[in-house]
Protein backbone atom coordinates (compact mmCIF):
# COMPACT_ATOMS: atom_id res chain seq x y z
CA UNK A 1 0.00 0.00 0.00
CA UNK A 2 2.17 2.31 1.10
CA UNK A 3 4.75 1.00 -2.10
CA UNK A 4 2.05 2.50 -4.44
CA UNK A 5 1.95 6.50 -2.55
CA UNK A 6 5.80 6.89 -1.70
CA UNK A 7 9.26 5.31 -3.76
CA UNK A 8 11.51 4.16 -1.31
CA UNK A 9 13.79 6.84 -1.86
CA UNK A 10 11.23 9.24 -0.70
CA UNK A 11 9.89 7.41 2.23
CA UNK A 12 13.02 6.34 3.70
CA UNK A 13 14.18 10.32 2.96
CA UNK A 14 11.10 11.36 5.15
CA UNK A 15 11.59 8.92 7.86
CA UNK A 16 15.08 10.09 8.36
CA UNK A 17 13.45 13.77 8.32
CA UNK A 18 10.99 12.45 11.02
CA UNK A 19 13.58 10.53 13.30
CA UNK A 20 15.66 13.99 12.90
CA UNK A 21 13.05 16.32 13.95
CA UNK A 22 12.79 13.70 17.39
CA UNK A 23 16.39 14.00 18.14
CA UNK A 24 17.61 10.58 16.54
CA UNK A 25 19.98 11.84 14.23
CA UNK A 26 22.41 9.80 15.47
CA UNK A 27 20.00 6.74 14.16
CA UNK A 28 20.60 8.17 10.87
CA UNK A 29 24.35 8.54 10.37
CA UNK A 30 25.67 6.18 13.39
CA UNK A 31 29.67 6.08 11.65
CA UNK A 32 29.61 9.89 12.65
CA UNK A 33 29.97 11.22 15.42
CA UNK A 34 27.56 14.44 16.33
CA UNK A 35 30.00 17.45 16.87
CA UNK A 36 29.29 19.06 20.30
CA UNK A 37 27.04 22.42 20.27
CA UNK A 38 30.30 24.19 21.90
CA UNK A 39 32.26 22.29 18.69
CA UNK A 40 29.90 23.13 15.90
CA UNK A 41 32.04 25.60 13.33
CA UNK A 42 33.89 26.61 16.52
CA UNK A 43 37.19 28.16 15.38
CA UNK A 44 39.99 27.60 17.92
CA UNK A 45 42.93 30.40 17.59
CA UNK A 46 45.36 28.76 20.00
CA UNK A 47 49.24 29.74 21.24
CA UNK A 48 51.89 27.08 21.37
CA UNK A 49 51.16 26.35 24.71
CA UNK A 50 46.77 25.70 23.64
CA UNK A 51 45.85 28.60 25.29
CA UNK A 52 43.49 30.76 23.56
CA UNK A 53 45.73 33.28 21.30
CA UNK A 54 46.24 36.94 22.17
CA UNK A 55 43.27 38.76 20.32
CA UNK A 56 46.05 41.23 19.38
CA UNK A 57 48.72 39.20 18.16
CA UNK A 58 49.57 39.58 14.46
CA UNK A 59 49.91 36.07 13.51
CA UNK A 60 47.90 32.73 14.99
CA UNK A 61 50.42 29.95 15.66
CA UNK A 62 47.55 27.76 15.34
CA UNK A 63 43.99 27.09 14.38
CA UNK A 64 42.16 24.10 14.87
CA UNK A 65 39.01 24.13 12.95
CA UNK A 66 36.43 21.42 11.36
CA UNK A 67 38.98 18.96 12.26
CA UNK A 68 41.81 20.40 10.54
CA UNK A 69 45.38 21.59 12.32
CA UNK A 70 46.42 24.73 10.65
CA UNK A 71 50.05 25.42 11.73
CA UNK A 72 51.73 28.77 10.65
CA UNK A 73 54.96 28.73 9.36
CA UNK A 74 57.40 28.08 12.14
CA UNK A 75 61.37 28.88 12.01
CA UNK A 76 63.85 27.55 13.98
CA UNK A 77 63.59 30.96 16.56
CA UNK A 78 59.80 30.91 16.33
CA UNK A 79 59.40 29.32 19.71
CA UNK A 80 62.98 28.90 20.77
CA UNK A 81 64.90 31.68 21.43
CA UNK A 82 68.24 29.15 22.53
CA UNK A 83 71.30 30.13 21.19
CA UNK A 84 72.52 27.29 18.53
CA UNK A 85 74.53 26.31 15.44
CA UNK A 86 73.62 28.19 12.24
CA UNK A 87 73.89 24.56 10.01
CA UNK A 88 70.51 23.00 8.43
CA UNK A 89 70.53 20.21 10.80
CA UNK A 90 70.18 22.23 13.95
CA UNK A 91 67.65 24.26 12.50
CA UNK A 92 65.72 22.13 10.79
CA UNK A 93 65.52 20.03 14.33
CA UNK A 94 64.62 22.74 16.32
CA UNK A 95 61.64 23.94 13.33
CA UNK A 96 60.40 20.34 13.56
CA UNK A 97 60.37 19.77 17.61
CA UNK A 98 58.08 23.43 17.57
CA UNK A 99 55.92 21.88 14.58
CA UNK A 100 55.54 18.10 16.31
CA UNK A 101 54.57 20.58 19.58
CA UNK A 102 52.19 22.30 17.25
CA UNK A 103 50.54 19.53 16.01
CA UNK A 104 50.28 17.55 18.99
CA UNK A 105 48.58 20.69 20.71
CA UNK A 106 45.89 20.75 18.20
CA UNK A 107 44.95 17.08 18.72
CA UNK A 108 47.56 15.27 16.45
CA UNK A 109 50.45 13.42 15.67
CA UNK A 110 52.69 13.84 13.60
CA UNK A 111 51.24 10.58 11.18
CA UNK A 112 48.44 12.96 11.16
CA UNK A 113 49.61 15.69 8.87
CA UNK A 114 48.96 15.71 5.60
CA UNK A 115 50.61 18.59 4.27
CA UNK A 116 53.62 20.35 4.59
CA UNK A 117 55.59 23.28 3.41
CA UNK A 118 59.49 23.73 3.70
CA UNK A 119 60.92 27.06 2.80
CA UNK A 120 64.50 26.74 2.96
CA UNK A 121 66.89 30.41 2.85
CA UNK A 122 69.30 28.41 0.64
CA UNK A 123 68.50 25.59 -1.67
CA UNK A 124 71.35 23.84 -1.12
CA UNK A 125 70.47 23.27 1.76
CA UNK A 126 67.47 20.43 0.63
CA UNK A 127 69.71 17.72 1.51
CA UNK A 128 70.66 18.14 5.11
CA UNK A 129 67.18 19.03 5.89
CA UNK A 130 65.62 16.21 4.17
CA UNK A 131 68.08 13.81 6.28
CA UNK A 132 66.67 15.59 9.83
CA UNK A 133 63.11 15.44 8.11
CA UNK A 134 62.85 11.44 6.98
CA UNK A 135 63.29 11.06 11.17
CA UNK A 136 60.40 12.44 12.09
CA UNK A 137 58.35 10.36 9.35
CA UNK A 138 59.32 6.99 10.09
CA UNK A 139 56.05 5.18 8.52
CA UNK A 140 56.25 7.63 4.96
CA UNK A 141 55.60 11.78 5.03
CA UNK A 142 52.81 13.55 3.84
CA UNK A 143 52.39 15.40 1.35
CA UNK A 144 55.57 18.03 0.82
CA UNK A 145 56.39 20.89 -1.32
CA UNK A 146 59.66 22.06 -0.71
CA UNK A 147 60.82 25.80 -2.05
CA UNK A 148 63.91 28.21 -1.62
CA UNK A 149 63.32 31.65 -1.05
CA UNK A 150 65.32 34.81 -0.42
CA UNK A 151 65.48 35.14 3.12
CA UNK A 152 63.65 34.24 6.40
CA UNK A 153 62.69 36.11 9.12
CA UNK A 154 64.99 35.84 12.56
CA UNK A 155 67.83 34.49 10.65
CA UNK A 156 66.15 31.04 10.30
CA UNK A 157 67.65 28.78 7.55
CA UNK A 158 63.92 26.46 7.13
CA UNK A 159 60.80 27.97 7.68
CA UNK A 160 57.96 25.17 7.84
CA UNK A 161 53.73 25.44 7.58
CA UNK A 162 51.41 22.58 7.86
CA UNK A 163 47.97 20.84 8.01
CA UNK A 164 46.81 18.33 10.05
CA UNK A 165 44.30 16.32 11.04
CA UNK A 166 42.61 15.86 14.62
CA UNK A 167 43.19 12.02 16.16
CA UNK A 168 42.21 12.95 19.29
CA UNK A 169 39.92 15.44 21.67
Amino acid sequence: MFSDLLPRRALAGRIAALMSAFGFSAAASPAEPLPSKQDKGAVKKLNIDGQPADANSFITPLIVYNGVIYIAGVGAHSHDKTEFPMDIENHTKHVMESVKRLVETGGGGMDSILQLTVFLAKIDDYDGMNKVFKTYFPHGGPARTTVAVAALPGNSLVEINCTAAVTSK
